[in-house]
């Protein structure tokens, strides 16, 4: 864990993971409603072992510190809640500490999100600056925010079964962005969560490579 700070004077604690050998880029892990739990840990460090230095920022620490949930009914009610408590432009002062953190090492910097961090990642394309790229996994509030313009490279992955994202709301955003790849799997939301029962480790498989090789063109990587 490493300590950041935001624009607005919070500190907040973010897990870092880096390769053994040679980094090929920045990257930061933005968080599901979950905080950065086992799961984004284990992200962070996939993103690693592919030569990322990846940074998963802890955007629940404005409202608990440390705070840790699983995937169980009261865990997501939980997170519900205290997702409620923060503010999106709360949460991208928190994203954007940790794009400069590692822009300070000179490497290109991307986001990649999932769920809450999904409908992040996109917002900090729009409207953050200094992004080589951005990956939104099933971002729910990415529909609301379509009309915003990407200032970087996007793209975008969700669940053709995904009942909390209508596909009304992914062809809204395709309709309004043609030209961004987005893809749909046979899947749910958080169908890339291998700790979850909506996991579904081919469409988890494919748009892991997908992340990999689209990261590895935008950043100079590959």
């Amino acid at each position: 864990m490493v300590e950041l700070q935001a624009g607005d004077g919070h500190t907040f604690g973010a897990y870092r993971a880096q390769p053994d050998g040679d980094i090929r880029a920045g990257l930061v892990v933005i968080q599901e409603i979950f905080g950065v739990n086992s799961h984004i840990r284990n992200v962070a460090d996939r993103f690693a072992a592919a030569g990322f230095d990846a940074l998963a920022p802890a955007l629940f620490d404005r409202a608990e510190r440390g705070l840790e949930l699983g995937y169980q009914p009261d865990d997501i009610d939980r997170g519900r809640a205290v997702r409620g408590q923060l503010s999106n432009d709360q949460a991208l002062l928190d994203v954007d500490a940790a794009i400069g953190f590692l822009a300070q090492t000179g490497r290109p910097v991307a986001v990649v999100g999932y769920c809450w961090g999904g409908s992040l990642a996109w917002a900090a394309a729009t409207r953050l600056q200094g992004l080589a790229g951005a990956i939104c996994y099933y971002g729910g509030e990415i529909a609301k925010m379509a009309d915003e313009l990407p200032l970087c490279p996007v793209m975008l992955h969700f669940g053709k079964t995904d009942h909390s994202i209508p596909m009304e709301d992914v062809e809204t955003v395709r309709a309004k962005h043609p030209t961004l790849p987005l893809y749909t799997y046979s899947a749910g939301h958080g169908f890339s969560c291998d700790e979850r029962g909506s996991f579904h480790a081919l469409s988890a498989e494919v748009a892991l490579n997908r992340t990999v090789e689209f990261l590895n063109t935008h950043t100079g990587g590959g």
